[in-house]
């Protein structure tokens, strides 16, 4: 079997995304669908899509987040996604050193995020 059959044969998954823009083309609405988590629309105020383009050698990015995104929360969403990359470095490398690395600096940024927080109460 040639690897095109193969690849016609293999289960597929999609997620989709779709952004409603404002008149200065700034995102006001992110929604997302994924065939693996049911028919449902799921509502988002931010994304971060990177992909590893395999003809580039090179990381492709997106970055986009709705309008009423606080810039508190948005702090958080990227803590969250870095301690999250550390869980995937683990599993995908074993490299315990660079899982560490990234857990430590999540942790050095939440504590200078919750000390943020309270300066300003």
């Amino acid at each position: 079997m040639t690897n095109f059959f193969k690849y016609i044969l293999m289960k597929k998954s999609e997620i989709r995304f779709s952004i409603a823009l404002d008149d200065q083309k700034v995102p006001e609405a992110i929604s997302w669908q994924a065939t693996d988590a049911g028919p449902d629309i799921h509502f988002a105020k931010a994304i971060n899509i990177a992909l590893w383009d395999r003809d580039q050698s090179g990381t492709m990015k997106i970055d986009l987040w709705t309008k009423d995104m606080p810039v508190e929360e948005m702090k958080y969403f990227y803590v969250d996604t870095m301690g999250a990359m550390a869980e995937s470095i683990m599993t995908a490398t074993s490299d315990e050193v660079m899982a560490n690395k990234i857990r430590s600096l999540c942790k050095e940024l939440m504590e200078h995020i919750e000390e943020e927080a309270k300066k300003q109460s």
